[in-house]
């Protein structure tokens, strides 16, 4: 995919906020479900359901290598990432039911390029693990079914095309996400079979942007909840500006 076809993909993403957010969407949900909307969206913000996001931060390739770079998020749609990390630079993408990673060494020579049932599935759960940097498209007015496990852990059960998703959100005592994680299908050890793995976010800071108070910056990688956890981080990010859409 060219440049231009992956700005067009992006345009396509994108799509206008459909009203704004007041306290009668949460009609009917469980307290602390409530209580992290409120914490997350303030009242009057447009009901996004995508957002630009730029970012910087190191991505754990044979070492930990300093990345930025830009991303069109749509949690029930996909997203496009573009990165530039050290001498490599390429895109992850998922849309229209397929995935695709494509990366090249001084932008010459292929060093990842991967599409296929396995990688779509894969980045088809990205686009809803990262769902906690636009919460208003986790709201239940766009098909979200939500429960509620305690007064700090909430459970989201959300799709994307014919995939489903169940995602934890551990909140800490203001009701931020301070945690997300999902069973993610993927291949993190690199054995060339693939299967559902625990994948995971941890949040470091919150910010706010545009009425929407989420987690900033923070790590992600395979085997949350496991005494694995530690090794399978891969990401580490900052969110430098969020423009929702």
């Amino acid at each position: 995919m060219t440049g231009a076809g992956l700005r067009e993909l992006e345009r396509s993403l994108l799509a206008p906020a459909r009203g704004a957010f007041g306290y009668a969407e949460l009609e009917g949900l469980p307290g602390s479900v409530r209580e992290m909307f409120r914490a997350a969206i303030a009242p009057g913000t447009p009901l996004a359901v995508a957002a630009r996001i730029s970012m910087r931060g190191a991505i754990r390739l044979k070492r930990w290598t300093p990345f930025a770079g830009r991303e069109v998020l749509a949690p029930h749609a996909g997203f496009v990432w573009a990165v530039r990390a050290g001498l490599v630079s390429g895109f992850d993408r998922y849309a229209g039911g397929e995935g695709e990673m494509r990366w090249k060494l001084l932008g010459l020579v292929p060093v990842v390029r991967a599409s296929g049932p396995d990688v779509s599935r894969s980045a088809a759960g990205r686009a809803a693990g990262e769902a906690v940097w636009v919460p208003t498209a986790l709201l239940p007015r766009f098909g979200v079914e939500w429960s509620a496990e305690s007064d700090r852990r909430v459970v989201a059960v959300t799709r994307l095309d014919e995939h489903e998703f169940r995602l934890v959100l551990e909140l800490d005592d203001r009701a931020r996400v301070r945690a997300a994680s999902f069973d993610r299908w993927g291949d993190p050890d690199g054995t060339g079979t693939f299967g559902l793995h625990p994948f995971g976010m941890e949040a470091t800071s919150w910010d706010t942007f545009g009425g929407l108070t989420i987690p900033s910056s923070g790590h992600a990688g395979w085997h949350y909840g496991t005494d694995r956890w530690p090794d399978g981080i891969f990401f580490r990010y900052e969110l430098t500006a969020l423009e929702p859409a």
